[in-house]
């Protein structure tokens, strides 16, 4: 029999190391975008391989949740979870050593190996670590700290470069992480396992289709690797079709197509993708136009970075009381659009641009995504079976990181495209457009039905006011 929850205090501090262990993960994917410039300039590269550091450990972690969310069905939540905390923790170290782009690159890598096992089942622990009449409140902080973590990256980036150079990025990270391995160790549940064996062929699938779709879209925006790209990107999607065919036959595949037959799921994860690839355009790219356009210094960047997760820290919370009154569909609309307007405005700054100018418009942003961040997480995690939670929770961070990777690559292509001017416009336009599109899926949630299993909240996304 599955325990409600976990008792007090025991739960407390399993929720601490969860909130500890997903801060890390998810601050590592932005943290070093202030320092980008920094590490260009040490490390003798140009700022479209510098944002390698930031791909690398992306397109790892987006390569590697899906079959590590499958493998935690099989093997336990629990050893994987506490595992990839420790190769993070190592990884991170190795990360402060690099002497080469090369070796800090491969060091990500690794790192994002630790990160996809924390993040492939941060939702599926803490549906554990509550009793199932709050769970609502566990998904909610789950969400605040993913979403403030996202973005308070370049602010804690511009504090740790105001005292030391960039390899403190990932130093800090090694105490922090056997921090959260000692009390994950102590005090996280261990929910039962599956009896089924892993499925190796699909997991060797999703890795050749979607790092190759990756890596493919990169080398078709270099000229000289255009038909290199081509045919990387014929051989990804020739294992993505096999990969879909394969798990369409299968009960519990380890693509969760199962629960994308479910309408609000799959609207769900395409508002997370869309959304999260506006706020990467905006969180790579503006620290390129506010230091080599504007003139700010590394500290001055991440201080007019700061409104934006303080935004989602204040709103965060607020929005997730207000999903148990209102619809998902009608918040994440609502909050998207605020936030399409806020990069609208970001996008067309007066010049020259002051503190307040560009302030305000970074906290409006915030304040939209963080409306639409608790309760999308919400819904989409309690619209699959408690035994799928390892799945839905996959799934999620997929989600998010798929729409972080195709952000990244976006810049890289428009800073290629654009080498002279790190202009503002195209990326924080092309941000505005992709909230827009997510505000559009989001409210047709309004009229899709929640199925029956699904644990809290109005059984259809229709208002209930």
């Amino acid at each position: 029999m599955i325990e409600d929850g976990l008792p007090i205090p025991r739960r407390h501090w399993s929720v601490l190391a969860v909130a500890l262990a997903t801060s890390l993960a998810v601050l590592d994917g932005s943290i070093v975008n202030v320092a980008l410039p920094s590490i260009s300039r040490e490390l003798h590269v140009g700022p479209a391989e510098a944002i390698w550091v930031v791909n690398a450990y992306q397109i790892t972690v987006f390569i590697a949740l899906l079959p590590l969310a499958s493998l935690a069905e099989t093997l336990g939540y629990r050893r994987v979870y506490l595992s990839g905390i420790a190769v993070f923790t190592l990884a991170s170290l190795s990360c402060a050593l690099a002497t080469s782009l090369e070796t800090l690159i491969f060091a990500r890598v690794a790192q994002g190996l630790g990160a996809a096992c924390i993040m492939c089942l941060n939702g599926a622990i803490t549906r554990f670590n509550y009793p199932k009449a709050i769970l609502a409140r566990g998904i909610a902080v789950n969400a605040m700290v993913v979403a403030s973590g996202t973005a308070l990256g370049p602010t804690l980036g511009a504090a740790i470069l105001a005292v030391g150079p960039w390899p403190w990025l990932f130093a800090v990270n090694v105490p922090l992480g056997i921090l959260a391995l000692w009390m994950g160790h102590r005090n996280m549940p261990s929910p039962p396992v599956s009896l089924g064996a892993f499925d190796w062929t699909s997991a060797a699938l999703h890795a050749v289709a979607f790092g190759l779709i990756m890596v493919g879209a990169d080398s078709l925006s270099h000229g000289d690797r255009a038909s290199m790209g081509v045919l990387e990107l014929a051989v990804g999607f020739t294992a993505g079709f096999l990969l879909v065919r394969r798990s369409l036959a299968q009960e519990r595949p380890l693509v969760p197509v199962d629960l994308l037959r479910i309408p609000i799921f799959a609207l769900s994860i395409c508002s997370s993708v869309t959304t999260f690839t506006s706020q990467t355009l905006v969180f790579v790219a503006l620290p390129f136009v506010l230091q080599y356009g504007l003139g700010r210094s590394e500290v001055e960047t991440g201080l007019l970075m700061t409104p934006w997760p303080l935004a989602v820290v204040i709103v965060a919370p607020i929005s997730g009381r207000l999903v148990e009154r209102f619809s998902a569909g009608l918040l994440g609309g609502l909050g998207l659009a605020v936030m399409a307007v806020g990069l609208f405005m970001l996008a067309t700054l007066p010049q020259p641009a002051s503190a307040w100018d560009i302030g305000w418009r970074m906290a409006l942003c915030g304040a939209g995504f963080a409306v639409f961040q608790s309760p999308n997480n919400r819904t989409l995690l309690t619209a699959a079976p408690v035994e799928r939670s390892g799945g839905a929770a996959g799934m999620l961070a997929t989600g998010r990181l798929l729409g972080q990777t195709i952000g990244a690559t976006l810049v890289a292509f428009l800073f290629r495209v654009f080498p002279d001017s790190h202009s503002a416009t195209w990326p924080i336009g092309m941000a505005c457009a992709f909230a827009a599109v997510a505000s559009v899926i989001s409210t047709l949630r309004m009229t899709t039905r929640t199925p029956p299993h699904a644990g809290g909240g109005p059984s259809a996304e229709t208002p209930t006011i």
